[in-house]
């Protein structure tokens, strides 16, 4: 820290960190993306909790721009009338994440805040470089919209899919779907195409998401700069729905994700701002490794629920 200061960390995840870096092997920007895909998958394995008991689970395919997206259901009523739906983008730099690395988080969204969650597999770069993520993910919640049986749809999603969670919103504010949006929840998102931050220069090594794993995932996705999709920090927020914004105070995103909060708040969005103190980027994904994250989600997914409850009162 430039002031001197060591910030707190948390025991369990000081315990996870020293773990995590002391393994030996490749990491996961020297393996080309297919292997670092594996590798985010056998880390869930190790890292995150099961999925845990939930009334229903369905994977299917629906239309997309430039072909069929995989989504997944999830739902713990059997039986359920139309009400809010969440539809989740998940993080990974673009490049990595799918359904099942999210899983268990999708579940537990699913069951705390008693409402359907629809996972979306969107295309990946560097096979699809940007703006594929975003154009399937504004498919798919118009899809969403026009055939789930809702009555306003909730974004969310994390890192990545914290942008994406975002950017599908400013989509459907200046262009709307059928459905409102109601409320959305971006969880430690990536808001800037830019590194000039006090957080990216205090734990860009050591914390799990590294300056080298940042720079490979920017190279793979080769985002616009001056698109609103690549860096919604630099476009208009006003007119964005309700937003639970979540950061972690150990992550080197955390100051762009203060500063999208405070771009909120003046543009005169209802924002909530949570910071997990003492935690890393990707905690949501960690609830086996660090298990004070599962006290970080039901708080937040907590309020998330609050907030919802007022918009549909």
């Amino acid at each position: 820290m430039t002031d001197g200061t060591t910030p707190y960390v948390r025991p369990d995840v000081a315990g996870f960190l020293a773990f995590l870096n002391a393994q030996e092997g490749p990491k996961m920007e020297e393996l080309p993306p297919e292997g670092a895909r594996g590798m985010m998958r056998a880390m869930g394995q190790l890292a995150d909790v099961p999925r845990g008991a939930i009334a229903k689970v369905e994977d299917r395919t629906i239309p997309g721009p430039a072909g069929a997206i995989p989504i997944r259901i999830y739902d713990d009523r059997p039986d359920r009338e139309a009400g809010p739906v969440m539809v989740f983008y998940h993080g990974g730099g673009f490049v990595i994440g799918d359904l099942e690395t999210h899983d268990p988080y999708c579940a537990e969204a699913a069951r705390i805040l008693d409402m359907p969650v629809i996972a979306v597999d969107y295309r990946l770069a560097p096979e699809h470089p940007f703006p594929a993520a975003p154009e399937d993910c504004e498919a798919a919640t118009r899809w969403v919209a026009d055939n789930f049986p809702c009555t306003g749809l909730v974004l969310s999603g994390d890192s990545a899919g914290g942008n994406l969670t975002i950017v599908t919103a400013l989509s459907l504010r200046d262009r709307p779907a059928s459905k409102p949006v109601i409320a959305i929840h971006p969880i430690y998102p990536a808001v800037s195409t830019h590194n000039d931050w006090q957080s990216y220069r205090d734990f860009k090594e050591g914390h799990l998401l590294t300056e080298a794993g940042m720079t490979w995932f920017g190279d793979q996705y080769q985002w616009v700069e001056d698109d609103y999709r690549a860096a919604p920090l630099n476009f208009p927020a006003e007119g964005l729905p309700p937003t639970l914004l979540v950061t972690a105070g150990l992550d080197p995103l955390r100051d762009q994700g203060r500063a999208y909060a405070a771009k909120l708040i003046e543009a005169g969005v209802p924002t909530t701002y949570r910071e997990a103190a003492g935690t890393i980027h990707g905690y949501i994904c960690l609830s086996q490794g660090v298990p004070s994250a599962r006290d970080d989600i039901r708080g937040n997914l907590t309020v998330l629920k609050a907030i919802v409850a007022e918009q549909t009162a």
